[in-house]
């Protein structure tokens, strides 16, 4: 029995789903599992040339045998959920009997969307960044404990009572400013009650029952590691626990001793959308030209990321957090036709005061000391390939180059690197022995 985890470990979008697909390609996984975030996060799968893009839902459903649980960490915006069934199912893929959700998952409310919309204004020149898809909200609501969960769907009389008390509270803070029908609400929940009882379960028992002997467990964790909201660059972060935190309690019941595989996923290069400090970031052509060729755009916002090299300050912090048992290098080909590659290595961060520090191995609390006229940068460079690697297959296949490259960060992470992604297909991926 084992439990594999796949996890973020830069600002997200390094290409998880893809790693997630592949492992559920090439060997057997009983059952893949959500544990936190919502449907602002965002995993594109491209399957015998088809395009799948995943928000809420676990990407094990394109496998046929696999059974999919949303667990009780996420929070669930319901017409999301059955907008994508009814995309793959238009894709052929059937999802029948093998998409649940866990009953003590939250529900996430048009009123959670239109709530984020107004803090994100009031916050003005401070705003977040966020995707405004109500996480925020709905994750404040879970902590104050006075969140609705799955469990409470089926009881009209309850449900209604309670949502109209959530409802009368937010209405009450913001006043006119917050243009909400309730009404509708009640009616859209009336319409979804049968339509979700099917998928509506105790995820603790299943969670139990697959931690047999014979079955194993793959878990997909949202966003990532620096979008954490105890490691990640406070408060510009997600609502959730992106790491292994987040993994126990969003999936209750995973066995620590059964977690053997903390595979880490990372882009060759840096990437990030939203507010909030990004010290690598690169605002010229080098940059540019990641963004450009790397097509950066977010999955579930569509907006521009910011580019910048490969950050080993980050990746050291999110290794001390997350403690991965092996990397997933991806989009190396991005850097086909760069003749110099470079990557930070250090901070060298100056305070109100004047001290200077640096910063090798985990990112500060303080995120004064990463503002850009606080902190300098610390490169080094490597020569590039300068030719195209999207049809290598083998370690062997690669550029000396390339190959100086990766080896260079496996040697400097002290963390193997098994997979290094060379394009968006599922077969370019070379597979390192």
């Amino acid at each position: 029995m084992s439990v594999t985890v796949v996890l973020g470990s830069q600002f997200g979008d390094e290409a998880k789903g893809k790693l997630v697909d592949y492992l559920l390609h090439n060997g057997k996984y009983d059952l893949v599992c959500r544990c936190a975030g919502g449907h602002n996060a965002g995993h594109t799968l491209v399957v015998n040339g088809i395009s799948f893009d995943f928000h809420i839902l676990p990407s094990g459903l394109v496998s046929p045998k696999t059974v999919n649980l949303i667990g009780n960490g996420v929070v669930v915006h319901i017409p999301q959920f059955f907008k994508e069934l009814n995309n793959l199912k238009s894709k052929g893929i059937d999802t029948n009997g093998r998409i649940f959700i866990s009953d003590r998952a939250h529900i996430l409310f048009t009123l959670h969307r239109l709530v984020d919309g107004l803090q994100e204004k009031a916050l003005g020149k401070l705003f977040i960044g966020t995707t405004g898809n109500g996480i925020g909200p709905c994750y404040s609501d879970k902590h104050a404990r006075s969140g609705i969960r799955f469990s409470e769907i089926m009881d009209k009389t309850y449900f209604d009572h309670r949502l109209r008390a959530l409802a009368k509270r937010y209405q009450d803070q913001y006043g006119d400013l917050l243009q909400y029908d309730i009404e509708k609400e009640i009616q859209d929940f009336d319409k979804y009650r049968e339509s979700l009882k099917p998928y509506i379960v105790d995820s603790l028992d299943i969670i139990s029952k697959h931690q047999d002997p014979n079955q194993s467990i793959l878990i997909e964790a949202a966003n990532a590691l620096c979008l954490d909201i105890d490691a990640g660059t406070f408060p510009y972060v997600t609502s959730s626990n992106t790491g292994m935190a987040g993994v126990f309690s969003g999936l209750l019941g995973i066995r620590p001793e059964n977690l053997k595989n903390r595979l880490g996923v990372v882009k060759a290069y840096t990437s990030k959308v939203g507010s909030g400090p990004f010290p690598s970031e690169d605002t010229g052509e080098y940059g540019e030209k990641l963004q450009r060729v790397g097509r950066e755009f977010g999955t579930t916002t569509g907006r521009r990321r910011q580019c910048g090299p490969l950050d080993l300050v980050m990746l050291r912090h999110t290794n001390l957090v997350n403690h991965y048992t092996s990397f997933n290098f991806t989009k190396l080909d991005v850097l086909d036709d760069f003749p110099i590659i470079k990557v930070a290595v250090a901070y060298h961060c100056t305070d109100e005061h004047g001290k200077v520090s640096v910063w090798k191995n985990h990112l500060p609390a303080d995120l004064r000391l990463l503002a850009p006229e606080n902190c300098r940068i610390e490169h080094v460079e490597f020569e590039g390939w300068m030719t195209d690697i999207s049809k290598c297959r083998k370690w062997a296949d690669l550029p000396k180059e390339a190959k100086d490259y990766v080896e260079w960060v496996e040697k400097e992470m002290n963390v193997p690197i098994k997979w290094v992604g060379v394009g968006a297909d599922r077969e370019a991926m070379i597979v390192r022995e």
